[in-house]
């Protein structure tokens, strides 16, 4: 005969749940409130490493972004470069395509615009040197690209660690063809066209980058209607979210897979025609400066929505340079910046967490059940 036991069950100290749909608003508090703690947080580091007082510390952060008319362009240039290459990689996210590869990708397009300049800028017009440079840059960012993504469709091979690896052939085919430019082996290439700036885009009411924003402006737009609005952007959709579906409403897959993936290596190549010709007017093997991979986590945290990713590239632009002010005005190493646009992103990132998510604490009662 077996005796009734009684066994005290407890909830564990700590679970999560997953929320149901959540509206807009309250999602946006939710972010706002986690950013907010990431830059108090942000402000006590500083504060435990420098015993300055926090609201300097919030000014400097504001100032190196908006303390000058020349400080806000920087911002706006930074943000556009920024937005530009997370549309680039969107198409591709939005297919469950994991392109790590953006940051070759951009900078094999600038590499074909740099050539351009180098071998023709004194054999053409100006603008049409950089009518050549932007069809050489497409091209350019296409096979980088088309690479990965016809070995993903055809073999089925993983793009995360291909297109990554393309990253690194890319920074030293940089090497290669500067080392062989510059003959003294500084391997500093310098402004190419410098004196008559055959192949730079034109000022624009005085400003050197409006015209690059203006062009980002409407890859913006492009892209949102071509995500949004077109069959294309319909098939990714569809293919992101089971190939099997798409599969059986008829729907090629390979083709979509290869097709998206070149369109999205077709954007960085634009992104890198910028680079070159709007921007740097020159290039090194880490001419992209990390854009890419930055990128990826826009793209994500905007949720492949091209318009949310404007506010994203201004934040995270915005925190880049804010962070760099307070080390330069504070007197900190250059890497606290870094260390402080990486808190605040590990805080954005997070915020996602605290949308879909709910934390939980175990209640003080007990719940006693009898076998």
């Amino acid at each position: 005969m077996q005796n009734n036991k009684h066994k005290t069950h407890k909830d564990p100290l700590v679970y999560i749940t997953k929320r149901g749909e959540m509206p807009k608003l309250k999602a946006m508090l939710i972010k706002a409130a986690v950013i907010l703690v990431g830059v108090l947080f942000c402000a006590l580091v500083t504060v435990l490493l420098t015993s300055e007082n926090p609201l300097k510390v919030f000014k400097a952060m504001f100032d190196g972004s908006f303390g000058t008319p020349r400080k806000i362009w920087n911002l706006l240039q930074a943000s556009a470069i920024l937005l530009g290459i997370s549309l680039a990689v969107t198409p591709a996210f939005k297919m469950r395509f994991w392109n790590t590869g953006a940051e070759g990708q951009v900078l094999v397009g600038m590499l074909a615009s740099i050539t351009c300049m180098f071998y023709i800028g004194d054999s053409v017009p100006s603008w049409l040197l950089i009518v050549i440079s932007f069809f050489a840059s497409v091209i350019a960012g296409s096979v980088w690209a088309g690479i990965p993504g016809f070995f993903k469709a055809i073999w089925n091979t993983n793009e995360t660690l291909f297109t990554l690896m393309m990253n690194y052939v890319a920074a030293q085919l940089v090497s290669l063809l500067i080392m062989f430019w510059v003959p003294s082996g500084s391997m500093v290439l310098g402004l190419v066209n410098s004196e008559g700036k055959n192949g730079w885009f034109p000022s624009i009411l005085g400003q050197k980058y409006l015209l690059n924003i203006l062009i980002v402006a409407l890859l913006t737009v492009v892209v949102h209607i071509y995500l949004k609005k077109s069959k294309q952007g319909y098939e990714i959709a569809v293919v992101g979210e089971s190939e099997n579906t798409a599969r059986y409403i008829g729907i090629n897959v390979k083709n979509v897979i290869i097709r998206t993936v070149i369109i999205s290596g077709a954007l960085c190549g634009v992104m890198g025609w910028i680079l070159a010709c709007g921007t740097d007017h020159s290039i090194t093997s880490n001419a992209v400066g990390g854009n890419g991979f930055t990128a990826i986590m826009v793209s994500w945290m905007s949720k492949f929505n091209p318009i949310t990713m404007i506010f994203s590239s201004i934040l995270v632009c915005f925190l880049q340079k804010g962070a760099g002010e307070i080390a330069s005005n504070l007197g900190l190493n250059s890497s606290v910046g870094e260390v402080l646009t990486g808190i605040m992103i590990l805080f954005i990132v997070s915020s996602e967490f605290f949308v879909n998510y709910q934390i939980h604490f175990r209640k003080n009662e007990r719940k006693e059940t009898a076998k």
